[in-house]
């Protein structure tokens, strides 16, 4: 099984005629997934280089194709009003690439949220979310797969099936940072751990879906063996998701958090990354984690092994 995402998903790119929406929507579509259609205001009744149609708005695109989920590739200044179209067009799941929306923007964005059921928002300022399809044929970037999901700028090929997987377990990962996701994947994969669903929750300071969510889901999945838990410092996130695994998650967890040299009072790459007041350093929630019973890498390069080590299994390689 998988969370958020499945071989089922139907996806929209809003956004679909820019270089970026158009160039990752393409490599969606490579990769396996669902891609139904797009939206560009203006462009209705067209269609895209890959020949999926364009519509006018969301719900123009919900009603002709079914879509349940969207992936945004519009400009910070309009991914409020795409969100919030998005949501009130009926999509339950949107993800929010882009990078550079205004905080307050956002502020407002959850406001919204907040009273809706059922509609859960990835990011902004994220890789997206993949559940890795099976690999049919050929290698690296090349190779193909199938019953898949991916929504997203991530590399579909570094993923590993959980049904393919050499020591037979499949985790979830879960990371505030995009470079780290894929850097934890790909440790997992090549010591033979699978994945189930790989979340990017993003950088910012105002944003979707969150650890605890996600946790919770991995928690419920009945494929999902353990989870990686990939932070960084600023907020106190990761702090309140300690406390949840020590109180409502079994399963083994790992988790690294980036930014340990960090000065504090400096902005470190996410805008959410920044240490004030004392709250948000590295060392507070390294301690919180561990006495939270977690396995917690101190390199980013031993990711993948932590995570082995608390599933207690002999990883391919080690």
């Amino acid at each position: 099984m998988s969370i958020l995402v499945n071989a089922d998903t139907r996806v929209i790119c809003q956004g679909i005629t820019g270089s970026a929406g158009a160039f990752h929507t393409r490599g969606c579509l490579e990769y396996g997934t669902k891609m139904v259609g797009g939206v560009t205001p203006g462009k209705g009744g067209s269609k895209d280089e890959n020949g999926l149609p364009i519509f006018n708005t969301v719900a123009d695109a919900v009603k002709e194709t079914g879509a349940d989920a969207t992936m945004i590739f519009v400009p910070p200044a309009f991914c409020a009003d795409a969100i919030l179209e998005a949501a009130d067009a009926g999509i339950s799941t949107i993800v929010c690439i882009t990078e550079g929306v205004p905080t307050a923007d956002m502020v407002r964005v959850r406001a919204v949220l907040d009273h809706l059921e059922g509609i859960l928002l990835i990011g902004p300022n994220c890789p997206g979310v993949i559940t890795p399809g099976k690999k049919v044929s050929g290698e690296g970037p090349n190779a193909t797969f199938e019953g898949g999901c991916k929504i997203g700028i991530m590399p579909g090929y570094i993923h590993l099936h959980k049904s393919q997987a050499e020591t037979g377990k499949g985790v979830g990962i879960i990371s505030r940072s995009g470079t780290l996701t894929y850097e934890a994947v790909w440790q997992c994969s090549q010591l033979g751990i699978g994945q189930t669903t790989c979340i990017g929750l993003g950088g910012d300071p105002v944003k979707g879906i969150n650890f605890i969510e996600c946790l919770q889901m991995f928690q419920n999945d009945p494929e999902t063996d353990g989870m990686v838990m990939i932070g960084e410092i600023g907020g106190t996130d990761e702090e309140q998701a300690a406390e949840f695994i020590r109180e409502h998650v079994t399963k083994p967890v790992a988790a690294f958090i980036a930014g340990r040299t960090a000065p504090p009072g400096k902005r470190m790459g996410h805008a959410g990354a920044i240490i004030s007041g004392g709250q948000g350093t590295a060392d507070a929630k390294i301690e919180a984690l561990k006495a939270a019973g977690i396995a917690v890498a101190m390199s980013p390069a031993d990711m993948g092994r932590t995570m082995a080590q608390a599933l207690g299994v002999a990883a391919v390689g080690v």
